[in-house]
């Protein structure tokens, strides 16, 4: 299984940016998809999941509003439109695939894992 995220880079603040993670070697409409991410020192933590289908979503508080979370099943990919971006928003950002069927915020719930994308939101 892999999968590999892509798409970040340097933005302003209020900029936009759209992550994208694509998987392979797995049956990708089988499982839930989500965006972590971590910033230096600080512990990876939930952004925003999607459930098989596409037609659930589930977002962290400090995103909500501000990034969607999306599927294509039929090309395999998860994406991440990150709008009205923040300074605080910095980090890696990872995909990450579970088989679990409700919806969970829990790292270690997630079975495979993207290398991650460097996000940096400039002030």
């Amino acid at each position: 299984v892999q999968l590999q995220a892509f798409g970040g880079g340097l933005v302003q603040a209020r900029g936009s940016l759209r992550l994208s993670c694509a998987a392979s070697r797995l049956t990708f409409s089988n499982y839930r998809m989500a965006w972590f991410r971590q910033a230096p020192g600080k512990e990876r933590e939930f952004v925003a999941t999607v459930n098989w289908s596409g037609g659930s979503t589930y977002y962290a508080d400090s995103v909500k509003g501000r990034f969607t979370i999306s599927r294509n099943n039929a090309k395999n990919t998860v994406y991440l439109q990150m709008n009205s971006l923040k300074p605080e928003d910095t980090a890696v950002y990872y995909c990450a695939a579970s088989n679990i069927w409700e919806v969970t915020t829990i790292a270690s719930r997630y079975d495979y894992w993207g290398q991650g994308t460097q996000v940096t939101v400039s002030s």
